[in-house]
């Protein structure tokens, strides 16, 4: 895969220019809209420009289940046995378990340190609005977390885009695969040359990048007043951001440990599909696009393909700090006191119950709704924060972008250092 689309080197440089250019011009717009035009007029304005947000999601969405499948395959058929797939593996879990853990402490560190739930007042919170996320979490067990995890089809799975249940099928199906050896041969190259040709498309579906990006970001200016929204949640959103950035600062010196000087080119190649989950406030919206960064940063196309669809299922750092964040701020808020051998109780729930969400909008709000409930929080504290989400939701979906990519390059030159022997295709 390496050689496919390594033309056209100042494609990244000029989709993150047109990013940023969609992303102040949506802006701009959107508050003149709000500024101008009566609330009802401004939201039905919201409606439909969000259809371009919409449209760009749902043509990324249309080729993950293809690219994951095909992918993950091909990288297990490639590995060649269980013993690498289970070694690798067994890096990239310890990886991904430590940075969630980390990431967990961190939202409970500084949510407890800077307290910005503590002496907010309730009065004008509207609880209708959290009515979509809480309906989601009625059926939030442990019972349907398992048998979330198991998929029952996988036509199923892959109509729904249900990452984790594709990666448990794709495994499977993938040691199977190399367990036949020259009898698949066939077959893997078919999927081979399939996931090759779906990258392809992913070359069209990001020019209209830019497109989504506007009408997302156009969507919520034109109903939101950014300074009254901050002002009401300066507390909040200020505390989120010291935890999110300091998420960052241990994130980037763990990448420079491992990866010393080449962290920069990481940096560098991973730039677009940051902005683009910062825009459009979906990691998922750029699996596709990160796929082919990191293995023009070098990092094997089979360690990319194994270690990718595993990360977006466990692996959502950003969203991990934030699920301890709200769910002790909304604790702080209604006065209900948890000791920190609760809270710690909250992290490893957290820790279980967050493997496998969604990398799209809100997600993580379910399970942070579903936490509270079975704290005995408020789950219609959930209304406390959704006015503030979306924008908190940029700044994780973005973390999320860079952990993954993190993580693949490391456990990446982990294998390369190993000399991984591939079992060959042609």
């Amino acid at each position: 895969m390496n050689t496919i689309e390594n033309k056209k080197p100042s494609l990244m440089g000029n989709l993150t220019f047109q990013i940023l250019i969609a992303m102040t011009l949506g802006a701009v717009l959107g508050i003149v809209i709000h500024n101008n035009w009566d609330a009802e007029a401004a939201k039905e304005f919201s409606t439909y420009i969000k259809i371009l947000a919409t449209v760009f999601i749902r043509l990324v969405q249309m080729i993950i289940s293809p690219l994951v499948f095909t992918t993950l395959v091909v990288g297990i058929a490639k590995l060649g046995d269980i013993k690498a797939v289970g070694r690798i593996g067994g890096k990239a879990l310890g990886w991904f378990f430590t940075a969630s853990f980390i990431s967990l402490l961190i939202g409970m560190f500084w949510v407890n340190i800077l307290e910005p739930g503590i002496g907010l007042n309730l009065t004008d919170v509207d609880i209708s609005t959290a009515a979509e996320v809480t309906e989601k979490t009625q059926n939030f067990s442990a019972q349907n977390f398992i048998e979330h995890i198991i998929p029952k089809s996988i036509v199923e799975a892959m109509a729904g885009n249900e990452i984790l249940q594709i990666v448990i099928f794709s495994i499977f199906f993938g040691l199977a695969a190399a367990s036949i050896g020259n009898h698949a041969k066939p077959v893997i190259n078919a999927l081979d040359k399939t996931s090759h040709i779906i990258l392809k498309m992913v070359n069209y579906v990001m020019k209209f990048a830019p497109i989504g990006v506007f009408g997302a970001i156009a969507a919520v200016f034109a109903i939101r007043d950014l300074n009254d929204l901050l002002l009401t949640y300066i507390k909040f959103f200020g505390s989120f951001l010291v935890g999110i950035s300091s998420l960052w600062v241990i994130l980037l010196l763990a990448g420079y440990l491992f990866l010393g000087k080449k962290m920069s080119a990481l940096l560098q190649r991973i730039v677009s599909p940051l902005i683009i989950a910062f825009g459009t406030t979906s990691s998922e919206a750029v699996f596709p696009k990160l796929t082919e960064e990191l293995e023009r940063f070098g990092v094997k196309d089979k360690i990319v393909s194994f270690m990718l669809p595993l990360g977006y299922s466990f692996n959502l750092d950003g969203s991990m700090m934030y699920m301890t964040f709200a769910s002790i701020f909304i604790a702080q808020a209604y006065g209900v006191d948890l000791d920190i051998g609760t809270q710690m109780t909250m992290l490893l729930v957290l820790m279980l119950t967050s493997k496998g969400i969604a990398g799209v909008p809100r997600a993580s709000l379910v399970v942070v709704a579903a936490t509270c409930g079975m704290f005995k929080i408020p789950i219609e504290g959930i209304a406390l924060i959704l006015p503030i989400d979306h924008f908190c939701d940029m700044f994780r979906s973005a973390t999320n972008v860079l952990g993954n990519a993190l993580a693949t390059s490391v456990v990446g030159k982990w294998e390369k250092e190993d000399d991984i022997e591939s079992i060959p295709l042609k």
